[in-house]
């Protein structure tokens, strides 16, 4: 999509390209249990642990990152689940996740932008922010 501005100095009509944001999510299991965070910031609500991948950074580098930072938790990827695209996931603006699986041991701290990190058994997750009930419904339904 193509936004255009205007030049401070002479008013010119300035082209900017505006690209969705991307993201890695990481659904971390740690024995028959994932871990999830409440986020404390806007939204609030709980989530699968995950962020923005950084300028010069890998998918696989930055899922390891954003777990390490919002869990405390050293993680081992086993695969990619898959890309989540939906425009409205996320209500702050349109961004692009690439959900990793990875199990690690340990309990969760909550880190980063992390409230809150603990251990669940399917049964018992709750109500989950942006598209993460999506995520984990085909991570269960995958067979993982």
């Amino acid at each position: 999509m193509k936004k255009s501005t205007h030049c401070p100095k002479c008013g010119a009509v300035v082209e900017d390209w505006v690209n969705p944001k991307l993201t890695v999510d990481i659904i971390i299991e740690v024995g028959e249990r994932i871990v999830l965070i409440e986020r404390s910031q806007e939204p609030l609500g709980w989530a699968l642990p995950g962020g923005f991948v950084d300028y010069g950074e890998s998918l696989e580098a930055a899922a390891i990152r954003e777990a390490k930072e919002e869990t405390g938790l050293d993680v081992t990827l086993i695969r990619q689940l898959g890309a989540y695209s939906d425009p409205s996931r996320d209500p702050r603006q349109h961004s692009v996740s690439v959900v990793f699986i990875a199990t690690s041991y340990g309990n969760p701290k909550a880190g980063d932008d992390a409230k809150r990190a603990g251990l669940y058994k399917r049964e018992d997750i709750p109500a989950l922010m942006f598209d993460h009930g999506k995520i984990l419904e085909d991570y269960f339904n995958s067979g993982a």
